[in-house]
């Protein structure tokens, strides 16, 4: 089913918002993937660039499918948002912190949180994906995905707090 009038105005948003995400995660997550390049959760990040990418993709497909347009605006803003993002404070006045890691795959969990939110909304909507998009095959993935990023977030919350937390309980 394909939505008509002021749905098809209301959908066009909600995927280009959606769409500026995805713009946000796959910077985010080569950013993430560079700093921790030649470790196994550089590997792992380097394999969710691309499923990002993918996933990026089939959401432009089924944008295009709709003759939903991206919008520009959005596009940049949310490009300009994720390298203000870098500024974050982490502990740290140069460099990459065990924080920053905490801080990356907190952001990145959001993200697949939305996309996986996104793909079954579609679904529950009745919204009609073209040829090659398969959305149970997406909400799929980002489960997966989801699960993946919290094992390593919650390794790197331990190397961030939990050691920080134990040494202050030490001294």
């Amino acid at each position: 089913m394909s939505p008509t009038g002021t749905d098809h105005k209301l959908l066009g948003i909600y995927l280009n918002d959606h769409f500026a995400g995805s713009v946000v995660g796959v910077e985010l997550a080569r950013r993430a993937a560079g700093s921790n390049a030649g470790t196994e959760l550089g590997a792992f990040l380097e394999r969710l660039v691309g499923e990002i990418e993918s996933d990026r993709d089939a959401l432009a497909s089924l944008m295009e499918a709709q003759g939903v347009g991206r919008d520009p605006l959005k596009r940049g803003g949310a490009w300009v948002a994720e390298k203000l993002g870098r500024l974050k404070l982490n502990g740290r006045l140069t460099g990459y912190s065990p924080l920053s890691r905490l801080i990356e795959l907190e952001g990145l969990m959001l993200g697949v949180t939305g996309k996986l939110g996104l793909w079954r909304a579609l679904i529950a909507a009745d919204v009609e994906a073209p040829e090659g998009v398969d959305l149970g095959a997406l909400v799929a993935s980002a489960e997966r995905q989801r699960n993946e990023l919290e094992e390593w977030r919650l390794r790197a919350a331990r190397e961030a707090v939990g050691e920080a937390a134990a040494s202050a309980t030490r001294a």
